[in-house]
């Protein structure tokens, strides 16, 4: 712990890894953390002025807290780049004053209808969609605008729950498998009860992300992430710079910058989903924080850019602002490990993996004897593989490979 008595900045950081308080001390600021108590863990200690350990979720609790703190020992300015602690940092930053993105936003980019409704008003990226409860909800929104369409909770991330209907005979059994696999998940993993549904219009086409950094509300974009999606639309891989025309990715810009726009986000990083449809490109949703997924660490191979520094920074005038689009200096491909699910009972190749020149990072989540679930979202993934390459294509050639290589070997759980 430092000494409160400090003339440095002071930033709030709520949530998150600890590389997040660790790139907050190295651009020289003091950190007030508020964390969960079970995940403050010995790596934060040395980053960390001040701890709140407490269910931050529960805002009427933590807001009184933190204005006491921020009374005895002030800080200047809030920030989240986890899923679960963006609206709390919003709510926080306007009841103190500290500026930042209005809670509108950031509660307009977390509540998926409403999004919806805002940009289908406005004429951008307009995509049809109602909010359902029952079989009867879902059915009368296909009688009117016909099928395929997606069911997916209103409010949640990592490809939890998300169904497909493509037939007339999917309609009778998809809002039944939605509340099931919802009452799989602990509610801890959850943003709120799945009790609705949100239905869209299937978006035909390849997936994408856009990886910008805004300035005042001036937005840069950073990177297109290309994508590589699985069994219950879970993602199985990214890789930068994109391998799409430029043309397609030129308008993809032109609409994400609108989008940005529309909803008012004005600072920091945001990660914006995109379908690449043959309407043209669609917005599926976004969020204002950094992607998951390493993507971050992705954008630092392939452009030198590290939006963590900047989502940080931003607010102090500690980084350098981003005028254009930074060239791509390299290619970053990641895929992750996906076993057939099962005990695990060997785990071989890692040894040539980690001396292979391609590889810059390999995390594998299991040992002998844990137990791999069924592939239902992106936490039941267990591991992954970055590497290198002189181009988006060598760096994908060369991270296939070396997943190839690691080979987890399950055995069915009796």
């Amino acid at each position: 712990m430092s000494d409160t008595a400090s003339a440095r900045p002071r930033i709030l950081v709520i949530g998150g890894k600890p590389k997040i308080v660790r790139k907050a001390r190295e651009l020289g600021l003091d950190v007030v953390y508020v964390q969960y108590p079970d995940s403050y863990r010995r790596e934060h200690w040395d980053y960390v002025d001040q701890a709140l350990l407490l269910d931050y979720s529960d805002i009427d609790r933590l807001l009184p807290l933190v204005r006491a703190l921020h009374a005895a020992y002030p800080f200047q300015k809030v920030l989240s780049l986890f899923e679960l602690g963006l609206l709390p940092a919003a709510r926080i930053a306007e009841d103190l004053g500290l500026g930042g993105n209005s809670v509108a936003t950031v509660e307009m980019l977390l509540d998926k209808p409403r999004m919806r409704a805002h940009l289908n008003a406005a004429g951008v990226s307009p995509v049809a969609n109602a909010v359902g409860r029952t079989e009867e909800d879902l059915r009368g929104f296909v009688r009117e605008h016909g099928l395929p369409v997606v069911v997916k909770p209103t409010r949640e991330g990592g490809s939890i729950c998300i169904f497909a209907a493509h037939e007339e005979a999917d309609l009778a059994t998809i809002v039944d498998r939605y509340h099931e696999a919802g009452a799989t998940f602990d509610v801890i993993d959850l943003a709120g009860p799945l009790d609705e549904f949100l239905v869209e219009e299937f978006l035909d086409g390849p997936e994408i992300s856009v990886e910008t950094v805004s300035f005042d509300g001036r937005h840069v974009l950073v990177a297109v992430t290309d994508k590589v999606s699985g069994p219950a639309f879970v993602e199985l891989g990214h890789s930068m710079p994109s391998r799409h025309p430029s043309a397609v990715l030129e308008e993809v810009e032109e609409l994400v910058i609108r989008f940005l726009d529309t909803v008012g986000l004005t600072e920091g990083p945001a990660h914006t989903e995109v379908k690449l449809t043959g309407r043209g490109p669609r917005i599926i949703e976004s969020h204002n924080r950094v992607g998951g997924d390493r993507i971050n660490e992705l954008a630092e191979i392939a452009y030198g850019v590290d939006m963590d520094r900047y989502g940080i920074g931003i607010p102090f005038g500690l980084v350098e602002p981003l005028r254009q689009p930074p060239k791509p200096v390299a290619g970053a491909a990641i895929r992750f490990l996906t076993p057939p699910a099962g005990r695990v009972v060997a785990i071989t190749g890692t040894e040539a993996v980690r001396e292979d020149p391609a590889l810059v990072e390999l995390e594998i989540e299991v040992a002998p004897g844990d137990v791999v679930r069924e592939l239902r979202w992106s936490e039941d993934r267990v591991g992954h593989v970055i590497a290198r390459g002189e181009t988006a294509e060598e760096a994908v050639a060369n991270c296939e490979r070396l997943v190839a290589a690691v080979r987890i070997e399950t055995e069915a759980v009796r």
